[in-house]
């Protein structure tokens, strides 16, 4: 049996993704509901105005803090796989490290945490040469930081080789097959309600494979998503776990 009470599960969503004046993802409405901000660096989405307001945002409902890095793909959002090289994937890291860590310290703020986004996340998820990449880029700009990734990958296990604080990661708005999430091809049938997301968080916990998960996220840009945190959150306290870092 495992004891629920004694975990304590972070609550994370990416942000920051609206770009000029196009408006994109529930900012707002998820702010309050999350422990996490993962903050767009503007390569795959974002720009120097949204980030500063991103930062301000979450500043206000006492969030932490982290970098969405991703690739320079806003077009693609991201999403699209890209043929890079180990080194690509440092310069790119350290660059989006650097842009949100500028607004940050010129609001006496610091970076709590790395997270990859999209087509990156998933190549840091299965290629050793570029989760290494990214680690060391880490490392290099601040080796307090902690990365989020999926338990067993790749990226995890190049950050904790670096001496990285690895944060292990559930997808409460993507489709699992066992332990495999499908992060991109899903519909919003794959998904469910919001209360389908709830219980299948709920079966995770309960779930030896999924042990080590710490921090549980739902996308700002998923239908719904602010209906789908609440009802994390609501089956994370009916279980008896406490939210947060």
């Amino acid at each position: 049996m495992i004891d629920l009470t004694t975990r304590r599960i972070d609550l994370n969503s990416d942000l920051g993704e609206s770009y000029g004046v196009y408006r994109y993802g529930n900012d707002d409405e998820m702010m309050p509901l999350i422990t996490s901000a993962n903050v767009a660096c503007g390569f795959h989405a974002g720009d120097p105005r949204v980030l500063r307001d991103s930062v301000r945002l979450a500043a206000r409902d006492g969030v932490r803090i982290g970098a969405h890095v991703g690739l320079p793909d806003p077009l693609g959002f991201g999403r699209r796989a890209m043929e890079i090289s180990p080194d690509d994937a440092y310069s790119y890291t350290l660059y989006q490290l650097g842009a949100l860590g500028g607004f940050l310290v010129a609001q006496g703020l610091s970076m709590s945490h790395v997270k990859p986004h999209g087509a990156l996340y998933m190549s840091a998820t299965r290629d050793q040469t570029i989760a290494h990449a990214i680690a060391a880029a880490t490392v290099d700009y601040d080796r307090g930081l902690e990365v989020y990734a999926l338990p067993g990958s790749a990226m995890a296990s190049a950050a904790a080789e670096r001496g990285l604080r690895v944060v292990p990661e559930y997808f409460a708005d993507r489709p699992y097959q066992g332990a495999d999430v499908t992060m991109f091809g899903w519909t919003p049938e794959d998904i469910g309600s919001a209360a389908d997301a709830g219980a299948r968080v709920a079966a995770m916990l309960a779930d030896p494979v999924f042990a080590d998960v710490r921090t549980v996220c739902v996308h700002s840009d998923t239908p719904g998503a602010p209906g789908i945190m609440s009802a994390v959150r609501k089956s994370l306290l009916d279980k008896g776990l406490s939210l947060g870092p």
